[in-house]
């Protein structure tokens, strides 16, 4: 898989670690049915407090820079993981930066609204637009673009996530990273776990894995925005456009795909029992944070899985910790105690 050719603006130090959670092993013992579990720490990085859209943004801001751009705009949450990193990763390479943020979660506390990722947003100096839920965000941000580009401005919009074919190619990229770490550790994984938003990340590692020569469903997500059958019909769509950059030779069915429904919850963005129980676990064994949106809730489902013997004895669990870490400020009230 060659990818010399994409523009890409280099954000991270890689490869990312590969670790063993040893901890929370010796803590649940029997109750991991003899599975071994390691994280990727994708929440690891230089600038921004470090998370999975970096990936993106990489090939995304390449992208950018190649078209001439001095500004990008992108959408996402109040909250959004994906829209702070923007900002910091605007910031660090010279380009101006807007955020349309859409009020989509149902907490109203000065805290969800004003700490975290919103806090950073405006501390890396993002221009943002506060919106409604049920605002059309990414055609705001178009229409914004094309006022920008009438007074001379060259603007480079991308859509919740960073989760367009582009964007997506950080996560091929990182598939064919997993897999020589895998090698050279010896580990034969069984499965690698990612939470699954705007689907770009799970979208990524299937092509990449296809595109590799190996069977996609080695990736797994858990939903968290969507519900399991949209996630699934969006997530290969978005796979389908990322391996057709990749190779014109290579198709992906719905079968490639492997998602799981059963820990989003009531929706995005509100906590579960499940969330609350995987975010102490490995801050009390691990010292690792996983924030309450994403990683959490795909965690929790994870841990459902090992618990309940999907994997087995000996099996290789590998999950990528996605970051987020800013977003455990916006909910004092829930992780408190």
């Amino acid at each position: 898989m060659d990818l010399s050719a994409i523009p890409r603006l280099p954000l991270l130090d890689l490869p990312s670690p590969i670790e063993p959670l040893d901890g929370l092993a010796r803590h649940l013992g029997a109750d991991l049915n003899g599975v071994r579990l390691f994280v990727k720490r994708d929440d690891l990085a230089r600038f921004g407090l470090g998370g999975n859209k970096l990936r993106k943004l990489e090939f995304l801001l390449g992208a950018a820079r190649a078209e001439g751009a001095d500004t990008v705009i992108t959408v996402g949450a109040i909250q959004s993981n994906h829209a702070r990193l923007t900002a910091a990763a605007a910031a660090r390479s010279g380009f101006a930066c807007e955020l349309f943020l859409t009020r989509s979660v149902p907490r109203s506390e000065e805290a969800y609204a004003r700490n975290g990722n919103r806090l950073l947003d405006d501390v890396f100096g993002a221009t943002v637009h506060e919106l409604a839920a049920e605002a059309d965000s990414l055609a705001l941000a178009e229409a914004r673009a094309e006022a920008l580009r009438a007074m001379g401005r060259r603007v480079y919009v991308f859509p919740s996530g960073g989760s367009s074919p582009v964007g997506c190619l950080g996560y091929a990229a990182c598939a064919s990273e997993i897999l020589a770490q895998a090698e050279a550790m010896g580990l034969g994984l069984a499965q690698i776990v990612v939470p699954n938003g705007s689907c770009g990340t799970h979208a990524g590692l299937a092509a990449g894995l296809k595109a590799l020569g190996h069977n996609p469903r080695l990736a797994k997500s858990y939903a968290v925005l969507e519900t399991g059958q949209r996630a699934e019909a969006i997530t290969l769509n978005k796979a389908k456009a990322t391996l057709a950059l990749l190779s014109a030779d290579l198709s992906l069915t719905a079968d490639d795909i492997h998602i799981d429904g059963a820990h989003r919850g009531p929706g995005y963005g509100i906590p579960t029992a499940g969330m609350l129980e995987a975010v102490r676990l490995l801050a009390r064994t691990e010292g690792l944070l996983l924030d309450p949106v994403y990683s959490g809730k795909a965690f929790a489902g994870l841990l459902h899985d090992v618990r309940t013997g999907t994997y087995p004895d000996g099996a290789a669990v590998l999950f990528v910790m996605t970051g987020g870490v800013p977003g455990l400020f916006a909910y004092p009230d829930v992780l408190a105690g």
